[in-house]
């Protein structure tokens, strides 16, 4: 699909903030993410409301403008992506930060969404956070890898056979990384 509009991006610091619209359109998007076959957390579709938002509501409960921040893009006023980015205190590695659960919902792929969000995650990082660098794990065998290194990162390492799916679908960690940001 041609690129329609930018989304509108919003970025979420605080529990609090979080608003029960915003909540249920992320466990609605989560739910089709996974269920269409997305590498997304949840490895075993179908999965439900009972499945995802307590797993949600752990994740909404740590943002902390210090330490996690959410990262929500909207398009015609729903919630069309979304993704997380979490720093690690410890001195010893606060200088970078760990990207997860980055989603576009399927109604909304191939509108560039997932690239908006990682280049506004990539700013917030540096410029909000003061991050040098960003770090992130995905699923192999699902073209993810590409879609990462057309925005600059690049793989790093794999952790081979790392995640079984089924007892004939093991696949490979992809350890990727972007920086300096």
């Amino acid at each position: 699909m041609p690129h329609e509009s930018a989304p509108e991006l919003l970025q979420i610091s605080e529990p609090h903030h979080v608003t029960p619209e915003v909540r249920r359109q992320l466990i609605d998007c989560w739910i089709a993410v996974t269920n269409a076959g997305g590498a997304a957390g949840f490895p075993f579709p179908p999965v439900t409301e009972d499945d995802v938002a307590p797993v949600a509501d752990k994740l909404l409960g740590c943002l902390d403008p210090q330490r996690s921040r959410l990262l929500v893009a909207r398009a015609g006023g729903s919630l069309a992506g979304w993704v997380v980015l979490n720093r690690d205190v410890h001195r010893l590695v606060r200088h970078w930060g760990t990207v997860h659960h980055l989603q576009t919902h399927p109604a909304f792929r191939g509108r560039g969404i997932g690239a908006a969000l990682v280049e506004r995650l990539r700013e917030t990082a540096r410029d909000e956070l003061g991050l040098e660098a960003l770090h992130l794990a995905v699923r192999g065998g699902e073209g993810l890898e590409g879609f990462y290194e057309r925005l600059g990162w690049r793989e790093i390492g794999r952790r081979p056979d790392a995640l079984r799916l089924d007892p004939g679908d093991t696949r490979d960690e992809v350890l990727m990384f972007l920086g300096p940001l």
